[in-house]
């Protein structure tokens, strides 16, 4: 029976049957096949020392040393071997050496994708991770749409307020999260409507915004805690092997210090503008 696609993300290492393209750096350090198969046995992976149809996982080492003799082996016949069987059905998963570090930390690794180039190449690129799939494009910010005139100008006006408190604390936290070399996000085509995303890593933050203009604050807090909390339940669902962070954003601290408790008790972190303590301590 054909292996099952991963999806994207390499879990663990043990019941793997495992080759090496050569030796990889490991933690920063070069190691040698021999040395990184012991290793992996020991979190419960098969060495095959040869690409054969056994194997369930080749890890993407160092080629440079290798002497290259043709096109076909200038990107390892083990890489044109394991993109053969994937368009067969068979999917072979591919990991670099910082995949494999991280799959002897115990912590779960994303799969590359096998691209043909020229001459038969093969070379590793970086999937379509799940980071991929919840994040979208850039975050900009909206610019805020005209009220109407009449008996609910009262309404509107207050509704503009809070649209308006609403964008500037989104743009606060886009430039914010700029000043840290983070690229802010809104969701992708199927995701949940989340404010804002981003990664750090391989983690992903979701982030709802709330004013706290022209609104109750208390119901504003219990929506956003809610939505935030709705939003990664669907993620964490859908994406197992990824760490999600929700995140409620204010555009003031709040009136009562127990929101911070509450929200910590929940399992997600409050923040707010223009500070936007503890974002970077979420992870």
């Amino acid at each position: 029976m054909p292996r099952r696609p991963c999806r994207g993300t390499v879990h663990g290492l043990k019941g793997q049957t495992i080759c090496f393209t050569g030796r990889v750096l490991v933690d920063g350090a070069w190691t040698v096949r021999a040395d990184c198969a012991k290793r992996a046995g020991q979190r419960g992976a098969i060495l095959k020392t040869d690409f054969s149809r056994k194997v369930t996982l080749v890890v993407y080492g160092d080629l440079a040393s290798k002497v290259v003799t043709d096109d076909r082996r200038a990107y390892s016949s083990t890489l044109v071997d394991a993109e053969a069987e994937r368009s067969q059905g068979r999917h072979v998963c591919v990991v670099d050496a910082d995949g494999f570090s991280k799959l002897l930390k115990g912590r779960p690794a994303p799969c590359l994708e096998l691209r043909k180039a020229r001459a038969g190449r093969v070379r590793p690129v970086a999937a379509v991770t799940t980071d991929g799939r919840i994040l979208g494009a850039p975050l900009r910010v909206r610019r805020r749409g005209r009220s109407l005139s009449g008996d609910l100008t009262l309404d509107l006006s207050r509704l503009d307020k809070a649209t308006t408190a609403h964008e500037a604390t989104v743009g606060a936290l886009i430039a914010y999260l700029s000043r840290q070399g983070i690229e802010a996000c809104t969701y992708a085509p199927g995701a949940p409507q989340f404010d804002a995303g981003w990664s750090l890593g391989e983690e992903v933050f979701v982030a709802e915004v709330k004013s706290l203009t022209g609104a109750r604050e208390d119901q504003q807090i219990r929506l956003g805690i809610g939505q935030v909390l709705d939003y990664t339940h669907q993620l964490r669902t859908a994406y197992p092997g990824t760490v999600i962070h929700p995140i409620l954003v204010l555009e003031r601290p709040p009136s009562a210090t127990r929101w911070t408790a509450l929200a910590g008790s929940a399992g997600l972190r409050l923040t707010w503008a223009p500070g936007f303590s503890g974002i970077q301590s979420a992870s």
